[in-house]
């Protein structure tokens, strides 16, 4: 059982139940991004002939999982629930390590996964067909939820915990196995609850950990005509090769993609409160949430007035060690991270866009980026446009409510989007004008709850979102059943 690491330890996959070495040998160094060139500990970079024992595990424990009783999967998956709950600060401590968010945002990732991971268990119980009579009265007809298979589940490094809880337990309770491959960044929090699922009793093969590049181990994972479900939550670049090569054999495909997601500040708005939520979706996590705020569309009559609360607020963060409690914001999650942040600033400002606060941190030891702010920014500029996926806003003039709307759909995404307005005229033609996944009133862009649907429109997602009804729906195949009782 290796819920508990050593960080000098080499951490192995779980594949069929036993703990392994990569059939090539080799591993990966993981690194805390606090501190450039550590070594937390290494992972094993897997190659494909591993994807494939797993693959093979998990098949050949569907067959008794996938036809056994809901209850006695719910039971494994609560024990799991339970023993998540019990190692929070733990697992916290390791996710803060690996991935560079502080450890207040860790400790609270820990909770949301347990928040959802509960709605789940409950909903799985209410997950069945409703029966009714049809014609004259003689035909009962009901729907029937059947499992399809293994499932590959390939989640991102922002939140290893969170989003990996939201696809892999609705996939275990609907009766599916699991081949799961986190993201290279974080490797660490993925073989921890690898171990914590061993302990809850998870039956051998039904979920397998498998860690490695994603070149390497996630295009073979997505080839394997076994494999009849991803789920997959990173870039729209990655998601358009996933679901090109899933329609080959009609694999069925969940994809959570990039954002650009705006918040739209009316005239009339709680400015203080604006602000916060600005703070919170825009530095939160270092800007590296799916649903974080990157653009801000300011009514030019309060434009400045916001802009100079926001630049205080800013000014006030703590940069560092994101073990320590005073600390606002860590790192950014790695070198690849940083370095594309740092290009995205210097584009930006070599594109006119006026910096008004941040930039790359002068504190060399880790992979920090400053809250960052530009001010006056066009939307034919690329800050506008592309996806940054770190701590840095664009501040945009409009002219009030339709303008905004407007701008905000200027976009080739559409995960998350928030308005701050007293107004709830402009704010219902904000909600049935914008074209996003969620839409948020007097909320920050990255709020949401279980029961309702999680995705993106265009370029953000693609197949059905997670959470709600359809976390649990994209997991099985529909048998409409009708019973004729003469």
């Amino acid at each position: 059982m290796q819920a508990v690491i050593d960080m000098s330890e080499i951490l192995q996959n779980y594949i069929g139940g036993s703990w392994r070495e990569s059939v090539g040998a080799e591993t990966f160094i993981n690194e805390n991004p606090a501190l450039r060139g550590s070594e937390l500990n290494r992972a094993q970079a897997s190659t494909e002939e591993d994807i494939d024992a797993a693959v093979t595990a998990a098949a050949e424990a569907f067959e008794s999982w996938g036809s056994g009783n809901l209850t006695d999967r719910q039971e494994v998956v609560e024990r799991f629930l339970d023993i998540l709950s019990d190692s929070r600060e733990e697992l916290a401590r390791i996710v803060s390590l690996e991935n560079g968010k502080t450890i207040a945002e860790s400790g609270g990732e820990v909770d949301s996964a347990l928040l959802e991971g509960r709605y789940h268990l409950r909903q799985a119980s209410a997950f069945t067909g409703v029966a009714s009579r049809k014609g004259d009265g003689e035909v009962t007809a009901w729907e029937q939820h059947h499992p399809l298979g293994v499932a590959g589940v390939i989640s991102p490094w922002n939140y290893p915990i969170n989003v990996m809880c939201r696809k892999t337990l609705p996939a275990l309770l609907t009766g599916n196995t699991i081949v799961f491959k986190p993201a290279s960044y974080t490797p660490w929090s993925a073989v921890f609850m690898a171990g914590l699922f061993e302990k809850a009793g998870v039956p051998a093969g039904v979920f397998n950990c498998v860690t490695g590049r994603g070149s390497a181990v996630g295009n073979r994972l997505i080839r394997d005509s076994r494999v009849r479900a991803v789920s997959f939550t990173g870039s729209t670049e990655v998601g358009k090769k996933i679901q090109a090569v899933a329609a080959r054999d009609f694999t069925r495909t969940q994809l959570e993609l990039g954002g650009k997601n705006a918040l739209v500040v009316l005239a009339d708005a709680d400015l203080d409160a604006a602000v916060e939520a600005t703070v919170k979706a825009g530095f939160g996590c270092a800007g590296q949430w799916c649903t974080s705020t990157s653009r801000v569309l300011l009514d030019a009559k309060i434009a400045d007035k916001y802009t100079k609360k926001l630049l205080k607020r800013c000014e006030s963060m703590r940069v560092g060690d994101p073990l320590e409690e005073k600390t606002d914001m860590g790192p950014v999650a790695g070198a690849g991270q940083f370095n594309g942040i740092a290009a995205a600033i210097d584009r930006a400002i070599g594109e006119g866009s006026c910096m008004l606060c941040g930039g790359v941190s002068e504190n060399s030891k880790g992979y920090f980026i400053e809250p960052t702010v530009f001010g006056n920014v066009t939307r034919q500029m690329s800050i506008f446009r592309e996806e940054i996926f770190g701590p840095v806003l664009a501040l945009s003039k409009v002219g009030g409510i339709d303008e905004a709307v407007e701008w905000a759909n200027d976009s080739d995404y559409g995960l998350s989007s928030a308005i701050f307005t007293g107004d709830m005229s402009a704010a219902m033609r904000y909600i049935h004008g914008i074209e996003s996944g969620m839409a948020h009133v007097n909320i920050h862009s990255g709020y949401k709850t279980p029961e309702f649907p999680f995705g993106g429109w265009k370029q953000s997602g693609f197949g059905p979102p997670e959470n709600g009804r359809t976390g649990l729906e994209f997991f099985t195949r529909q048998k409409a059943v009708y019973v004729n009782s003469k």
